[in-house]
């Protein structure tokens, strides 16, 4: 029986074509089919109040992620050199970041004066129009690789893919009022007679993930890498846990016994006083109804139980406690062990799938014993399934250097990996190689299978110290001297500080503060101060330094061999500081209007890393006050892979003349600034490994705003 109710949503393409005219027509249809599904999607919103009310607290409004994708595309265009100007720099500065509820995430509405939804709506034409141009006339090579240009094309529809389903399940949180029905989001009415779950066995065997960097289909970093295991026999649950299967434990008293719950999600619970799936209610005479999108349906007891990771959890204890067996949430492994023997296969391209998956039938769950998986049932499909497994990076794992923060973010432990997809999880989201983790608290949607294992289960190592450039600036921030070398960042917070001598110091800005110690070095002398970077990796060290008061990482030695480093605040003779600092992230070239008001900027060695530092130069004025000081520091090391040899400030003749990045300086900053004292170099040392090291100059000048 064919059960789809509308045309196939477009499949993420192959991107090794031999002809790039059918390729150009193949991404067009992909984009606009992406941008017209998400546009559909917001049009549940029933009245301008929905997009401006946030349906839950740890998230913007709706209208933030309505103009978010559009700006993405906009960001990583100028960031491949795909386009060269903004549309509109003040949307693509407040919709840039700020979707998970990360540390350094500003959520304060007071800093955001949020457009109309018109407005959005406009600029969202206008992003549709350059990114169709884009495809339509930019230089096109096949095949599209990872190094490709035309990659951040595809990442933006993925990306826009993704915050289809978050945008969906934020949705499915707002009042009910204020939603409306859709027809391209139709839900299922299909329900039955629940099942009774039972346990069938699966054999041992071994797990090969890793995607290949060849491999023709669009993936996110996570996804590359090599990892094999071999996963001991197990036993899972034929069924995903469904509503009726998990009323057993509320019934139970699930929600008020703290033995089926470990410390984290007790502490959840008592926070929230939640006492039942959050969308789960109740009608006037006490019947269970269930919350869908844009409606609210009688309990549907065959779907599956949609939940967060710490209700599974608990489910498993109580489950573990009435059985005697010890059952749990599968590894990632066990998945893919599960996935294998299964007999899934990709989503066709031109048909539907054997699963509810990509939208191919409803927009909603549908009964758990409805698509057939070998002897399981939604192995993929329905709703995403958590594991015990928290994200981590497999071996030869490489950040993209457009995003390098889809995921290092999630490397820390509390972010656990859900498996499988959806009904709503189309496209990269759909596919086996897909690895995408949420915080155990949050909601997607998102249920559960469990297991019975002998195996012990072991935590990966998630965190990102290993990241060789990540470690190579902690040492070069936090580390030790070398050859007789000063710490730099302190260096500069000092030379710094002696420039603002009978100056205020209410504010400093450290612009490219990377891992942060010359944040915490300036917070000696100013009341608060405000570290920007363009990497979320960078930036996490910085905060987990301010939340912790110490960190960890480690070295390369050689080859394979590392030493581990420790790090505090209180050794740093920094302890004190943390209260004065902030981190967020930034682009140097397009920053937030509120980073403003500065008594001090510094911009250490970060001009010749901006792929416009004229833009950068023209406006940093407006953010520091008359009379305050702006340091910058650079070896003025000046690559076309950071800037276009067009907008280098300086290096090269001029009218066949030397003309320095001094004198571009100079020319450019003249009209505000003036130059307080004569350059000096300032040295530094990278440490590489024990026996390889960078030796620097940098030059620093101080600049005074007169105007």
């Amino acid at each position: 029986m064919d059960l789809t109710h509308t045309a196939l949503f477009s499949r993420s393409p192959d991107l090794q074509g031999g002809d790039a005219d059918a390729m150009r027509s193949t991404l067009r249809d992909y984009f606009h089919a992406t941008f017209d599904r998400y546009e559909q999607l917001f049009s549940t919103l029933a009245c301008d109040a929905a997009y401006f009310e946030k349906p839950i607290s740890l998230r913007h409004p709706l209208i933030f992620y309505f103009g978010h994708t559009a700006t993405f595309f906009i960001n990583k265009l100028l960031l491949a050199g795909l386009v060269s100007e903004r549309i509109n720099p003040q949307f693509e500065s407040m919709f840039a970041v700020g979707v998970d509820e990360m540390s350094w995430d500003d959520l304060n509405d007071k800093h955001y004066a949020w457009p109309t939804v018109a407005e959005v709506q406009a600029y969202r034409d206008q992003v549709r129009g350059v990114v169709d141009t884009v495809i339509a006339t930019a230089s096109l090579t096949l095949p599209i690789d990872w190094a490709h240009p035309w990659w951040t094309i595809i990442m933006g529809v993925e990306h826009e893919r993704i915050h289809l389903e978050t945008s969906s399940v934020l949705i499915r949180q707002q009042r009910l009022d204020w939603v409306r029905p859709h027809p391209s989001f139709a839900v299922c009415a299909l329900t039955s007679e629940p099942p009774s779950n039972e346990l069938v066995a699966v054999a041992a065997g071994t797990v090969v993930l890793g995607k290949r960097r060849d491999d023709n289909v669009y993936g996110w970093d996570n996804e590359y890498g090599e990892h094999e295991a071999e996963v001991t026999a197990f036993m899972a649950s034929r069924y995903l846990v469904s509503n009726y299967e998990f009323l057993a434990f509320l019934e139970a008293g699930g929600y008020a016994t703290a033995a089926y719950w470990d410390e984290e999600g007790w502490a959840w619970r008592q926070f929230t006083q939640v006492q039942q799936p959050t969308f789960w209610v109740r009608d006037g005479a006490g019947d269970w109804q269930l919350r869908l999108m844009t409606e609210v349906v009688a309990m549907p007891w065959d779907w599956p139980a949609e939940v967060n990771c710490h209700e599974a959890n608990a489910f498993c204890r109580w489950k573990t406690a009435q059985t005697g067996q010890i059952m749990r949430l599968p590894t990632e492994d066990e998945w893919y062990r599960l996935y294998d023997v299964s007999g899934v296969a990709e989503v066709p391209a031109d048909k539907a799938a054997q699963a509810n998956l990509h939208l191919d039938y409803w927009a909603s769950a549908c009964p758990v014993t409805q698509f057939a998986q070998g002897d399981f049932y939604d192995v993929v499909g329905n709703v995403w399934q958590w594991t015990t497994t928290p994200i981590y990076p497999f071996a030869g794992f490489e950040v993209h250097p457009l995003y390098d923060d889809f995921t290092t973010p999630t490397f820390d432990g509390r972010h656990n990996l859900l498996k499988g997809g959806s009904f709503i999880a189309c496209g990269n989201e759909s596919r086996r190689d897909a690895r995408y983790a949420f915080r155990r608290h949050f909601f997607q949607h998102a249920g559960f299978r469990y297991v019975v294992s002998d195996a012990e289960v072991i935590a990966p190592n998630v965190y990102y110290e290993s990241d060789k450039q990540l470690s190579e600036y902690a040492e070069f921030h936090y580390g030790d001297s070398y050859y007789g070398v000063a710490n730099f960042p302190k260096t500069l917070a000092e030379i710094a500080t002696a420039a603002t001598a009978n100056k205020p110091r209410a504010k400093a800005l450290d612009l490219g503060c990377a891992t942060g110690r010359a944040t915490f070095e300036l917070a000696r002398a100013f009341d608060a101060v405000t570290g920007v970077d363009f990497s979320a990796r960078f930036i996490n060290l910085g905060v987990q330094l301010a939340q912790t008061g110490n960190i960890r990482y480690t070295l390369v030695d050689e080859g394979e061999l590392v030493s581990y480093k420790t790090r505090d605040l209180v050794s740093l003779g920094l302890d004190g500081t943390q209260s004065k600092v902030h981190f967020e992230q930034g682009d140097a070239c397009n920053l937030k209007p509120i980073l403003s008001g500065y008594d001090l900027i510094l911009a250490a060695n970060l001009i010749d890393r901006l792929y416009n530092p004229a833009q950068f130069l023209s406006c940093v004025h407006e953010r520091l006050n008359v009379g305050g000081v702006l340091m910058i520091t650079s070896p003025y090391t000046w690559l076309e892979e950071h800037t276009p040899r067009q907008d280098w400030v300086g290096g090269y003749k001029k009218d066949g003349e030397n003309f320095t990045t001094l004198d571009g300086l100079k020319a450019q900053l003249g009209k505000h600034f003036r130059l307080i004292t004569a350059p000096q170099d300032v040295p530094f040392v990278i440490r590489e490994t024990r026996r390889k090291f960078q030796h620097t100059l940098a030059e620093v000048t101080l600049w005074e705003r007169v105007g």
